[in-house]
């Protein structure tokens, strides 16, 4: 398997018109992510995470800042090379219903973008079913559901569907935007389990989007906690759940469940308002909320900086 930089993110802005002003959506986003490793990211619903990976993607256009993938940069593609890109670059929906086409079949769905980018012709049916029973079986869907429609399964079905899609053209990157937040815990863990499997077999690298902390500490090499389109820290895994620098971060961790009743857990209760996204004024976007906010938090940006090897935080602590 190939090793080094598969993806790297400088300055990334993206910046949407509201009649109110500009609403700050992603805001200075920048990392690096390395060939066959996974990278979570967390952060309350708003904060911009399935944004930032709709843009990478092109899905949405930046404002500003640069993609390199495989060291190019992308955002200089015209249409074609684009079409060409996504053969490396395929993205996991987060809803299982709105992302499938209801007038396409379990199997049109699956072989729709071996078609598009010329795998198979057309003619080729028998080829075609067989590639997407072999990806129905790698997802764990039973074969015979393969002439069905979206509206006659469940949603963690349909969200098998969507990762066989995703899995169907054996791209290099998959940006997995809450992929299993629609299945049942017991499913969540196979599914989890053959997404680690596929990575160590077939190289996948993941940008994984998540609400859930314990999954993304299970999966991830690095972790990037976002807030309101801003990265307040990253770290390797281990490192961030075990000293977490940033108020907003322990605040995060102190809300996982422990399946003990007995346990005495001191949790972090965030009181205040949220910050608008809309225009936001420099300083701390997290200030309002922050158990330890003093002045030097206002007034200007704080900067996202290397505090010890491989572990950044953007905080005045």
């Amino acid at each position: 398997m190939e090793t080094g930089e598969l993806l790297r993110v400088e300055h990334l802005k993206k910046y949407f018109n509201t009649p109110a002003g500009l609403l700050h959506a992603v805001d200075d986003v920048s990392f690096t992510l390395k060939r066959g490793e996974t990278l979570g990211v967390v952060g309350e619903s708003g904060c911009g995470k399935s944004t930032l990976g709709r843009v990478i993607l092109r899905l949405h256009e930046p404002t500003d800042g640069k993609i390199f993938f495989e060291g190019y940069d992308i955002l200089g593609y015209g249409k074609q090379a684009m079409k060409q890109a996504r053969r490396d670059m395929q993205i996991i929906f987060q809803d299982p219903f709105a992302s499938l086409n209801p007038r396409m079949t379990v199997s049109e769905t699956i072989s729709e973008a071996l078609l598009i980018q010329g795998f198979y012709s057309a003619w080729d049916k028998e080829g075609l079913r067989k590639r997407s029973l072999e990806l129905m079986e790698m997802v764990g869907l039973a074969g015979r559901l393969i002439n069905t429609y979206p509206h006659e399964l469940d949603g963690g079905r349909r969200q098998r569907i969507g990762i066989a899609r995703a899995l169907a053209l054996n791209p290099k990157l998959i940006i997995c935007d809450e992929p299993v937040s629609a299945l049942d815990v017991s499913i969540q863990a196979q599914i989890l389990n053959l997404m680690q499997d596929l990575q160590d077999e077939l190289g996948f690298t993941y940008l994984f989007i998540t609400h859930d902390l314990s999954v993304v500490k299970h999966l991830s090499d690095d972790i990037l906690v976002m807030y309101l389109g801003q990265m307040v820290e990253k770290a390797p895994a281990g490192r961030l759940f075990e000293n977490p620098l940033h108020p907003y971060t322990q605040a995060l961790l102190s809300a996982i469940p422990v399946p003990d009743p007995d346990f005495n857990l001191a949790r972090t209760i965030l009181k205040g308002e949220l910050t608008s996204p809309i225009e936001p004024v420099p300083g701390c976007r997290f200030a309002k909320r922050c158990p330890r906010v003093h002045e030097g938090c206002t007034g200007r940006d704080i900067e996202f900086t290397e505090r010890e090897a491989g572990h950044f935080a953007a905080c005045t602590l």
